[in-house]
């Protein structure tokens, strides 16, 4: 898939995310932002035994649908398969703990959108170099 394509289902859920991004890395950098939020708040509430709030186990799976969309598997190789696998792996937590299922690892996944947020950080200094 195309980052036109994941800027528009970006905008299509701009109520749920309030920064505004039109690059392609910055799209995904705030898209990652947003879904590593919303699971840490989902890991938080499991963690506690509270309810999980639904408006972020939406904002997960918004942001979950947008980073599968926006991976193109054609260039990205193997990395664009693992991410798949990862964003997937969230996917399926957030829905397991959604059903009140016992065995879903909110905290794992959130773990796991954490170093992926920090290793796409580390990224964008490297796109602006490249750009000058």
């Amino acid at each position: 898939m195309s980052f036109a394509f994941a800027r528009s289902r970006y905008r299509q859920a701009d109520t749920i995310f309030q920064e505004t991004a039109t690059k392609p890395y910055d799209v995904v950098f705030v898209t990652l932002k947003e879904l590593s939020r919303a699971l840490g708040v989902l890991a938080a509430a499991q963690d506690s035994a509270r309810p999980l709030p639904a408006d972020h186990v939406n904002r997960a799976l918004t942001a979950i649908y947008i980073l599968q969309s926006s991976l193109d598997f054609e260039l990205g190789g193997e990395i664009a398969g693992d991410l798949f696998q990862l964003y997937e792996f969230a996917r399926f937590h957030v829905l397991k703990a959604w059903r009140d299922e016992s065995d879903a690892r909110l905290r794992e996944a959130a773990d796991a959108m954490a170093e992926i947020l920090e290793a796409w950080k580390g990224i964008g200094p490297q796109l602006e170099m490249a750009a000058e």
